[in-house]
């Protein structure tokens, strides 16, 4: 008696075997993967990260630029939480916007494909043979695959494998938002702090070794993240912050000598 026979499985057909391997053995809440669940956290977090360095760059440039301008602090402040604010709820409404246009587009899609299950289920059931073939699967281990995929939900099948969109976790326009808000204010409280904390002479440089640092650290997350080189991407992160500062350093300077 083998393994299976004793649990009470059903026998792991070389079918069976495939589909678990890549995904559709229906484990889990809607058969979702490991793998797709570990892309999907690494994609929000490289969007934080993005996020943050989008608030540090911006901040840092505009507080420097004041602080060329005038040594008020109180005037520095103000200006550095004005950009901090209007950057970050920018940024809020600007990923709520995409996300829920992309959302849109992922229901409107799901709501086709669901409609053309019910007029044409024969003629999906080719396409998904067809689409499972393209993967590589035999003609008969791709029409086997697609019967068994389409029995135990065919919208779940055609999402993931026709559109690439997995039904349970469209994106959300809220988190979205939130994350995009939270990880720029978080970038933009270091120039933010940096500026206003040391004496008149030492605020510019202090902000600028600041600034330089956690670029240097944004770039080899990000990086790290993406599986790119990590030199580059530093060199990409700190040239742009540091051409960014002294344009609108000398800028205010300028301003404020006239």
């Amino acid at each position: 008696m083998t393994g299976n026979e004793g649990s009470g499985e059903a026998p792991r057909t070389p079918t069976r075997v495939h589909l678990e391997a890549h995904g559709g053995g229906g484990g889990g809440r809607g058969g979702g993967t490991p793998s797709g669940e570990i892309s999907t956290r690494l994609n929000w977090l490289r969007a934080g990260v993005l996020g943050a360095n989008d608030g540090i760059i911006s901040t840092a440039g505009l507080v420097v630029g004041v602080a060329g301008a005038t040594t008020s602090r109180s005037a520095i402040l103000a200006a550095g939480v004005a950009g901090l604010l209007a950057g970050s709820l920018s940024m809020a409404a600007g990923e709520y916007v995409s996300v829920s246009s992309q959302r849109d587009s992922e229901r409107a899609a799901l709501d086709l494909e669901r409609r053309e299950l019910a007029e044409e289920p024969e003629a999906e059931l080719d396409e998904l043979t067809e689409l499972l073939m393209g993967r590589g699967l035999s003609r008969e281990l791709a029409r086997e695959a697609a019967e068994q995929l389409t029995e135990r939900d065919a919208l779940r099948a055609h999402a993931r494998v026709e559109l690439g969109i997995n039904p349970d976790e469209l994106a959300n326009p809220w988190h979205a938002a939130l994350a995009s808000l939270v990880a720029f204010t978080v970038g933009a409280l270091l120039p933010l702090l940096a500026i206003v904390l040391p004496g008149p002479s030492e605020r510019v440089p202090v902000t600028v070794g600041a600034v330089l640092g956690a670029l240097t650290l944004c770039g080899v997350i990000s990086a790290r993240l993406g599986g790119a080189p990590a030199l580059r991407a530093v060199g990409r992160n700190v040239v742009g912050g540091a051409l960014a500062m002294a344009v609108t350093y000398a800028v205010g300077t300028w301003l404020g000598t006239t």
